[in-house]
């Protein structure tokens, strides 16, 4: 006989969870109980949208499901904000929600919510498990649901005298993993395409990757001399240094690039939906019909033909379908590989930072140092903001499992995820970068940081507006400005109180000093730095936003 919280916490265990993100509630006690007797690594969080936010990021860079646990209604309302994120991004999560008592509800009891009707949009599978007995059950479905196909977060709720009953039941086991293999018809139709294409192109993207699928994939665009791209925050998927990689395709795609795209006579887009900013708005691949021959791979059947009518559809996750092509090669020297290496040439020229721009503060001249300062492996989180256009187009990623931003576009989501990525990797460096307006969403996740020693390094560029919104505002209603001024506290003397360590940098030649103390100080660190409102981009001011420059 065995409780409910015992229940839930032997199907963690028995599907190999190492680590839960949580904020407490009365309503689960009889888990945090059950977590008690065993060695599942427990994160106290400061709010339930930066736990989710952790989940989601050990679900992304490792493509296990993470794991959360918060309480009933304003805990479950504020996780939401992550829950949406791993639903755009196709990340393997699952939430686990405190529910009001079994007799309490439908009265609207204390923080009562009706998760299966509020959470559907944002969640893979919203359940509410009623019978402890079927508490294996519930578990072992929602690792399958959150893991198979287009992956996604899970939702159930546990009611709190569910948690409390005493039950026998069956032993809980692991889900077992569901795979769709491409066929060798289906490859032999790829390999005839690239042979008479003139123009091909690879677009990476999406989740179900691992560093040996991106190893096996760059070996066979090496076979083909394919230019490769990777899709908006998934650059992680191809070395940058790689004579075969042509840039990334996102939000301030390289122009050259983009012309590529267009005029390319097959695109191969692997892993990944390539939605609205991927795809520039549906501009690069026209939607429902691009002018392209497209191949795409994709592990669920729902999504091929949704958006965009391929010529080849591939049901198949990147690592079955990159399985498939071992050994196919061309026949002969491909035609394009001297447009491969102006391609990459191109993207080399595109992501060589600018040294100059207004202000005391130059973030060109910092992104050069970093490149020269940090190691290959270097875990890079970020959140949303203009600010994160320095990280997305000028830091070569080298590495798979090396960034952590959403392709959600959502706010706050850098300083929780470097949180979770230092927990699961602590002997990588770890930095975030996170505007001044992006770090008070989640900045209280520092304090996380503090609790258990994960020496992260934060970047918080400050220039004391909401960046992007104040650049659109410009744009569209010129010189009247409004809502978008910010008054921040002093970043560094935040980091000190909570018991990190803490710089300003406010002229560009003081920022590898700021760093390298940070670095050595062994404690989760921010580095402030003031930017002029003026340097909205790397290559526009606000003045030439504002004029129509």
């Amino acid at each position: 006989m065995k409780t409910g919280g015992q229940l839930i916490v032997d199907a963690l265990v028995a599907n190999g969870v190492k680590r839960v993100a949580c904020v407490p509630g009365e309503s689960y006690l009889a888990v945090l109980d059950a977590l008690h007797d065993t060695d599942v690594d427990v994160l106290v969080c400061r709010q339930e949208g930066g736990a989710a936010m952790m989940a989601d990021c050990w679900g992304r860079l490792t493509g296990e499901p993470g794991i959360c646990m918060v309480t009933r209604g304003p805990g479950a309302t504020n996780a939401s904000a992550g829950l949406h994120i791993a639903r755009q991004d196709s990340i393997p999560m699952i939430l686990f929600i405190g529910q009001v008592q079994r007799d309490a509800r439908e009265r609207e009891a204390f923080q009562e919510v009706e998760y299966r009707r509020a959470f559907t949009e944002v969640a893979k599978w919203v359940a509410e498990i009623d019978d402890a007995r079927r508490i294996p059950e519930f578990v072992t479905r929602a690792f399958a649901v959150a893991t198979s196909g287009r992956p996604g977060p899970v939702v159930l709720a546990l009611p709190e005298d569910m948690l409390t009953d005493e039950v026998e039941t069956v032993e809980p086991q692991a889900y077992m993993p569901v795979e769709a293999h491409p066929g060798r018809k289906q490859i032999a139709e790829l390999t005839n395409l690239l042979e008479t294409a003139e123009r091909p192109l690879v677009i990476l993207g999406g989740t179900r990757w691992s560093q040996e699928s991106v190893t096996a994939f760059t070996d066979f665009a090496v076979r083909w001399s394919l230019p490769v791209s990777c899709s908006f925050r998934r650059q992680m998927l191809f070395d940058h240094q790689h004579p075969n990689y042509a840039g990334d395709s996102g939000i301030g795609i390289n122009p050259a690039l983009g012309k590529e795209i267009r005029e390319a006579d097959l695109v191969l887009l692997l892993g990944g939906r390539y939605s609205e900013m991927p795809s520039s708005t549906y501009s690069l691949l026209q939607s429902p019909y691009p002018a392209q021959k497209l191949v795409h791979v994709y592990p669920d059947p729902s999504e091929l033909g949704r958006v965009y009518r391929p010529d080849l559809a591939i049901c198949a996750a990147p690592e079955d379908f990159i399985a498939a092509l071992d050994g196919v090669s061309p026949k002969s020297t491909p035609r394009w590989a001297a447009r491969t290496a102006a391609m990459h040439e191109s993207f080399l020229k595109w992501s060589t930072p600018p040294m100059a721009g207004p202000g005391d503060v130059q973030m060109g001249p910092i992104m050069a140092w970093l490149e020269e300062n940090v190691a290959d492996d270097t875990i890079f989180a970020n959140g949303a903001g203009n600010y994160a256009t320095w990280v997305h187009r000028f830091h070569r990623f080298r590495r798979f499992a090396t960034q952590a931003a959403p392709t959600s576009g959502s706010m706050g989501y850098g300083l929780p995820a470097a949180v979770a990525a230092k927990q699961l990797f602590p002997e990588r460096e770890v930095i975030c970068f996170a505007g001044d307006g992006c770090f008070m969403m989640h900045g209280q996740e520092f304090a996380t940081a503090v609790r258990y020693n994960l020496p992260i390094i934060t970047v918080v560029v400050n220039n004391g507006i909401y960046g992007t919104i104040r650049m659109h505002q410009e744009r569209e209603y010129p010189g009247r400005v409004s809502a978008t001024d910010l008054t921040n506290p002093d970043f560094a003397a935040l980091a000190i109180a909570y018991g990190g360590h803490g710089e300003t940098v406010e002229k560009t030649e003081d920022f590898a000093a700021a760093f390298l103390r940070a670095r050595a100080s062994g404690k989760p660190a921010i580095i402030e730095v003031k930017l002029d409102p003026e340097a909205i981009t790397p290559t526009r001011t606000l003045s030439d936003i504002r004029s129509g420059k």
